[in-house]
């Protein structure tokens, strides 16, 4: 009869006791990755740089922060006011027309007017790149 090794015991796994040292956050064995966040960060210093492309103007972190956060909050009420469009409305497909109403709805006055204006260019500059979203 084999002798039973004492240092193991049955409720114990191979894989998930076994610690590795420390690396970039990871300490067991499965790789772990943390989600990366997204955000608008690198395209709120393009934009700066288009507004601005003479002088050397600079934003902070807590700055871009803070727009990064209102556009997040922003695209997400356009994209809830969109998805509510479309279930009034019976659809499944949410379309430029859906969004472009939850903007008219959600940005008052001169403000959502240019912003449905800015909004129908894009689709106008380039409509080849957008013939699958309008059927």
């Amino acid at each position: 009869m084999a002798k039973k090794n004492p240092s193991f015991s049955k409720h114990q796994s191979y894989a998930t006791d076994k610690q590795y040292p420390k690396k970039s956050g990871i300490t067991t064995i499965h790789n772990k990755r943390k989600r990366r966040k997204e955000t608008y960060s690198s395209y709120i210093h393009k934009l700066l740089k288009i507004i601005h492309p003479e002088s050397k103007l600079t934003i902070s972190k807590p700055s871009v922060s803070i727009l990064d956060s209102f556009l997040q909050d922003t695209f997400e009420k356009i994209a809830t006011e969109a998805g509510k469009l479309c279930r009034y409305n019976k659809k499944s497909t949410m379309t430029q027309r859906e969004i472009q109403t939850a903007v008219r709805l959600l940005i008052p006055g001169e403000l959502g007017k240019h912003a449905v204006s800015e909004g129908s260019k894009v689709f106008l500059r380039n409509p080849a790149a957008y013939a699958k979203l309008s059927r």
